[in-house]
């Protein structure tokens, strides 16, 4: 019996090897987009918990002007830093959702290659059936002209 040999198997095998590098890529940026987000996320903390020191100092007996204007630059500071983290998250966001897109047109080639495979494959079937269906009447032919 003949084999199936596939003329564009290695622009398939290459589109599958591109497939997996995007979506290598994707889970890169995914991950980053996690980190990002975890840094954004411990800011926020930081700034609420000298804010709530903060409000203790306001609260207390005695006021200490210095504390009070040292813990004043330090939730500004957060707040510039925080600033600065949402940046970096909309970033990363940004290549997360191009990485997505990178990988869906990757997939989207692999599985066009793959339907001409299949096609391809339809009809080497359908010739080889074509063949021995030409090899059966030929012999049926032989047999009958002989007898």
């Amino acid at each position: 019996m003949a084999k199936f040999n596939y003329r564009m198997q290695s622009i398939l095998d290459l589109k599958l090897k591109l497939e997996d590098q995007e979506r290598t890529a994707y889970g890169l940026a995914a991950m980053r987009l996690r980190e990002e987000e975890e840094k954004l996320q411990a800011l926020a903390l930081r700034r609420a918990g000298y804010e709530k020191a903060g409000r203790e100092l306001r609260s207390g007996g005695t006021i200490d002007v210095k504390e009070l204007e040292t813990n004043r630059k330090a939730v500004e500071a957060m707040k510039v830093l925080i600033r600065a983290q949402m940046l970096e998250v909309r970033r990363a966001e940004k290549d997360v959702e191009a990485a997505r897109r990178r990988l869906q047109e990757a997939m989207q080639e692999r599985k066009i290659h793959e339907k001409l495979r299949e096609h391809a494959f339809e009809a080497f079937v359908e010739e080889l059936e074509k063949e021995e269906s030409k090899a059966v009447d030929e012999l049926v032919s032989y047999s009958y002209s002989t007898k």
